[in-house]
């Protein structure tokens, strides 16, 4: 083999706090809406007693490292949403310009300097600025964490491992609106990156001296 070629890099590589990026997925308000509460309320439900939990745990574990947290909420530029993607307008997703459900769910909520990227599609590294923001920031590796599994969450795992970004999904912190469909997306996207707990997730960085 030419020595000059570049081995592969592990997928079980240490995280460095400096060089990482938790990115959380539309954790927003519009996922407690009334509707979805009587539509998909196992869902809701796995939320509030699962993910929720996880994801502040993950944010609090990384805060106190130096982690950068960055979040991505769906919302339009503007109050009628010609902004949205075509997707989005033939799905009617549309979350208004400055709208209550843009919002951070309680007990995660962004802290005064972290980064919210607003978006207009599934994919956050389509419809935002986030590869030139986490670049500028220094960022190899993303742990990933949000709703759902299996849309928003894979885009963003999917399209970061694409652009050469070191990705991580904490699997507790997510959740769609299934167990199945949840489990299914894992294995789909796992190729794509370290699927893990939030829990081993931050035991990847105690192991850094």
């Amino acid at each position: 083999m030419d020595k000059s070629i570049v081995e592969h890099p592990k997928r079980d590589r240490l995280l460095h706090p400096a060089e990482t990026a938790v990115l959380v997925v539309d954790a927003q308000m519009s996922e407690y809406s009334a509707d979805k509460r009587a539509e998909k309320p196992a869902y809701v439900e796995t939320i509030e007693n699962r993910a929720l939990p996880a994801i502040k745990r993950l944010i609090a574990g990384c805060r106190s490292m130096g982690v950068e947290i960055v979040y991505t909420v769906i919302e339009s530029l503007t109050k009628c949403g010609r902004d949205r993607s075509l997707d989005h307008k033939l799905s009617g997703i549309h979350v208004p310009k400055g709208s209550p459900d843009a919002r951070v769910m309680p007990g995660i909520e962004p802290e005064e300097d972290d980064i919210v990227l607003p978006k207009t599609s599934s994919g956050v590294f389509n419809s935002t600025n986030i590869d030139y923001v986490l670049r500028n920031l220094g960022i190899k590796n993303v742990i990933v964490v949000g709703f759902i599994t299996d849309q928003c969450v894979d885009m963003a795992v999917r399209d970061g491992a694409d652009l050469g970004y070191y990705m991580v999904c904490a699997s507790d912190g997510c959740a769609t609106y299934s167990a199945e469909r949840h489990e299914l997306a894992l294995k789909a996207f796992g190729g794509y990156c370290r699927v893990q707990t939030v829990d081993e997730v931050l035991g990847t960085f105690n192991q850094v001296s």
